[in-house]
């Protein structure tokens, strides 16, 4: 419990680094796609490969409806609810956004942040060793993820302390979902396969099409290497 809640308040610090960033300097938006494109691959890897053989290890009837739904969760946060902005996007040149739109991008962030919470104590409640893959993988996304939150306030005419602010609700949202799992540990049975669907939802939908923004091979080989990088730490824990 102690541990994952650690890792939570450093994942969720994560987001108010890139909220931050954002406020003080302008950040090569080619820079951050590294970490994206590397994060994509880990991530992936990281649901595909443990999350959901974990989750179906609980229940092979219930596990796979409950990845749908937590891929149904985001998409409907993302796409229905709010509108979609790109991560690392420079938007804050100036307000032309309404300022109800900022608030609701929060509020579809928020949710976000709070399952990567839910997943980093969900693994650890199945071992060790899938929580740390799990924190290391939302991990490459948080700084990005927080860049975004800031970017959306200031463009929608809010002052660069609401869009720091609005960076720390991302690290709140995240250290209450660990705090869900952590307190009520028999969640788990829900919580991960929900937070397997959000992941692969994350990595395919919002991580991997930010990258291919970027022409020629580099940022999929970046790609690719997030997936070596997993299968060389599992190789090696296994051994």
């Amino acid at each position: 419990m102690l541990i994952s809640l650690i890792l939570g308040c450093i994942a969720g610090s994560a987001n108010l680094i890139g909220g931050l960033i954002l406020v003080h300097r302008r950040w090569d938006g080619r820079a951050l796609r590294y970490f994206i494109s590397l994060g994509a691959g880990f991530m992936m890897s990281v649901a595909l490969l443990d999350m959901m053989p974990a989750s179906m290890h609980f229940s092979e009837k219930w596990a796979p409806l409950l990845i749908l739904a937590g891929y149904c969760v985001i998409h409907l946060m993302e796409h229905t609810l709010t509108p979609h902005f790109h991560l690392g996007e420079e938007t804050h040149t100036q307000e032309f956004i309404h300022t109800r739109t900022g608030i609701s991008v929060l509020l579809g962030l928020s949710a976000h942040a709070f399952f990567d919470g839910v997943a980093i104590a969900s693994g650890f409640v199945i071992s060790n060793w899938l929580g740390w893959l799990i924190f290391f993988a939302i991990l490459l996304h948080k700084i990005p993820v927080g860049f975004t939150v800031a970017s959306v306030m200031l463009a929608s005419g809010r002052t660069r302390r609401a869009a720091v602010f609005a960076a720390f609700a991302l690290f709140v949202a995240t250290v209450a979902g660990v705090l869900i799992i952590d307190l009520l540990p028999h969640w788990v049975f829900g919580g991960l396969p929900l937070s397997a669907g959000v992941a692969i939802y994350v990595a395919a939908s919002d991580l991997i099409p930010e990258i291919n923004q970027e022409h020629g091979i580099g940022m999929a080989l970046v790609f690719f290497l997030g997936v070596a990088l997993f299968i060389l730490l599992r190789s090696l824990a296994t051994a």
